[in-house]
């Protein structure tokens, strides 16, 4: 590609970019584009052997010249994947193997036949072919996934020809302050889980006085169930880039620096490429678009330590120190990266910044509450039908996330809790549902946003061990640098094992509660002060259920094995051996045919497998 080394050049390829890019999604000429999700989900559901399938179907029919297969970022309907859209059609088929790739070319293509099967179907069981129309796209507004499932994230053309760089266009044109100020009055706040106001923050650097500056860019992404850090950055690198360098322009600022964790190759393949293609085009570098503006992206992989998700730790990795929180202050916007000046924004909301500058804070104004402005992603799963990538206006309801956009319960469950922020939230219950979703009414239900994983209970969770889930994850992660967190969080699960294993007393749960107050208090940093959160949200919402396994040494939900047992009902069973035949650790006896077979729990693992395999149902938990 020739260098757009000028805004002259710039706009000239952009008008080329967008006629291929209208020219993909409108043909009027009789071609096609058959677009395939490239999301991680989609590929490990075998959407790559599928575009195979689909480009040989094309090959062996002669049809190079009017089909081609594309790829794109998630389409974020994650258990419906892998998905196929056909263009110009608009047609979006779902749920689609392999083997269905010569079906698409001979029924939709030569046959001109829309595929009924591989169609979503709405509750009346009617066919729905448009994406727009599908219960779970109808409310969602993308402006952090912009481009996101539309665009080739490999392609640097296809990102210009929708819309990549005219923000930062538009803040060259701008002084520094004034982009500060367009951030400020768009109310954007930090989406990595701590809502502090990102005008806020890009000014407390603007003002210190230093010749170097940083940006950074936190794509740690630890939480359990989260991954719309990783989705935004396979689908649409460039928008994150662009609101990297919109914030180094607006604090002076001519370094960046990219942390992802390794554990997200995709991600980092795709913004390795992307950051290439752009220097390659001369719109990262020395006098971008013919300005006195340059700037520099550099990317940085983590261990994956979840404590490297708080800025001051991530900054130490980067210095190539042990990933450890600093005391603050001083804040990194006045000593940061290697004791310069710097921000450090999360994935999304850089990608918000690109459409702020673009489209005006008052554009991003129209979405949102009071104090929350504009859009939040949430990776949504669980126990919930329509598990996948959500990107909703502030102010949606949990009921909305969860039952019109999730689709409700599977299996008619009952909804039992929502844990919102991963290990630092807390669960919230259905007298929340209801609840309008921004940082102070989920911190005012006792949860919090985080940076956006939502996951769903129903009755046959236990919160109990939930919350002892999210404390061993928090012991494992716990960097051990403050007493409160590496001894308190670990005396706290101690608490936790004691209460799923039937041996607490009454006493244990005050003190328990206690000990969570203690170490939320007196942590160094963000992991250990929200460590106790799940715990203290299950406590209040659920202190029953606490109670019933303290005091009643029983777990209703049947999920703590030191609380359970399987027992077989004398007048159901049929005494056909095939619980004995199963059994790993030969716990059950019995006479074939004659008696009731019964299980010596001394020997019992309740492992489930004669629960699982006995066809009569005769075994039950208890």
């Amino acid at each position: 590609m020739e260098k757009l080394s000028t805004l002259e050049k710039f706009l000239s390829h952009k008008n080329h970019c967008e006629e291929c890019l209208k020219q993909k999604f409108s043909s009027t000429d009789g071609t096609y584009t058959l677009l395939i999700c490239g999301g991680l989900g989609c590929e490990t559901a075998n959407s790559l052997k599928l575009k195979e399938r689909l480009i040989n179907a094309i090959k062996e029919r002669h049809l190079e010249n009017t089909v081609k297969v594309d790829e794109a970022g998630c389409f974020g309907f994650c258990s419906e994947g892998p998905f196929v859209k056909v263009f110009p059609d608009d047609v979006l088929y779902r749920l689609v193997k392999p083997e269905d790739a010569e079906r698409i070319i001979e029924e939709h293509i030569l046959g001109g036949h829309i595929i009924d099967d591989l169609c979503f179907k709405n509750k009346e069981g009617k066919t729905i072919t448009k994406e727009k129309d599908v219960d779970f796209y109808k409310k969602q507004v993308k402006i952090a996934l912009y481009g996101v499932g539309v665009i080739n994230p490999e392609r640097l053309d296809d990102a210009i020809g929708y819309g990549a760089f005219q923000g930062l266009i538009n803040a060259l044109k701008m002084k520094p302050q004034e982009v500060i100020n367009e951030i400020l009055a768009s109310g954007l706040r930090g989406r990595g889980g701590g809502g502090f106001p990102t005008g806020r923050k890009w000014q407390f650097a603007y003002d210190q006085v230093n010749d170097t500056k940083y940006v950074v860019c936190n794509g740690d992404e630890g939480d359990p169930g989260a991954f719309m850090d990783r989705s935004a950055l396979e689908g649409n690198p460039f928008s994150v880039i662009e609101g990297m360098m919109i914030a180094g322009y607006a604090i002076g600022a001519q370094n960046g620096y990219f942390y992802v964790r390794a554990e997200y190759p995709l991600a980092i393949k795709r913004l390795r490429n992307a950051i290439k293609l752009m220097e390659e085009a001369g719109l990262l570098g020395d006098n971008i678009l013919g300005t006195d503006f340059s700037f520099r992206a550099h990317l940085r992989l983590g261990a994956g330590a979840f404590v490297c998700g708080e800025e001051t730790a991530l900054l130490n990795s980067i210095e190539g120190q042990r990933g450890m929180p600093r005391p603050r202050p001083p804040f990194p916007a006045v000593k940061g990266l290697w004791g310069k000046p710097t921000i450090i924004n999360n994935v999304e909301t850089l990608a918000c910044v690109p459409y702020i500058l673009r489209n005006g804070a008052k554009e991003f104004n129209k979405y949102g509450t009071e104090k929350s402005k504009g859009t939040k992603v949430f990776a949504l799963g669980g126990k919930v039908n329509n598990v996948g990538l959500v990107e909703v206006p502030m102010g949606t309801t949990l009921r909305e996330l969860i039952y019109d956009i999730g689709g409700g319960v599977p299996h008619g469950k009952k909804f039992k809790a929502i844990q919102t922020g991963g290990p630092s939230g807390g669960c919230l219950t259905e007298e929340d549902l209801d609840t309008p979703i921004d940082y102070d009414n989920l911190i005012a239900a006792g949860s919090m946003m985080g940076s956006g994983g939502a996951i769903v209970m129903d009755e046959d969770n236990c919160m109990v061990d939930v919350a002892k889930f999210y404390m061993e994850f928090i012991v494992d992660e716990s960097c051990g640098k403050c007493s409160p967190c590496r001894i308190g969080t670990r005396r706290i699960l101690e608490y936790l094992s004691k209460i799923t294993r039937g041996t607490a007393t009454k006493e244990d749960l005050d003190e328990l509660k206690d000990l969570c107050e203690n170490v939320r208090s007196n942590s160094l940093c963000g992991l250990g002060q929200t460590a106790p959160n799940p715990v203290l949200s299950t406590m209040r919402s659920f202190y029953d259920e606490y109670l019933e396994h303290v005091v009643d040494k029983k777990c209703d939900a049947h999920v703590c094995k030191d609380l359970m047992r399987f027992v077989i009902k004398p007048d159901v069973c049929k005494k056909c051996g095939m619980c004995a035949r199963n059994c790993p650790t030969h716990c059950i006896s019995g006479e074939l045919g004659k008696t009731v077979f019964k299980i010596d729990q001394s020997k019992c693992i309740k492992c489930g497998s004669c629960f699982s395999t006995c066809p009569f149902k005769a075994i039950e938990k208890i």
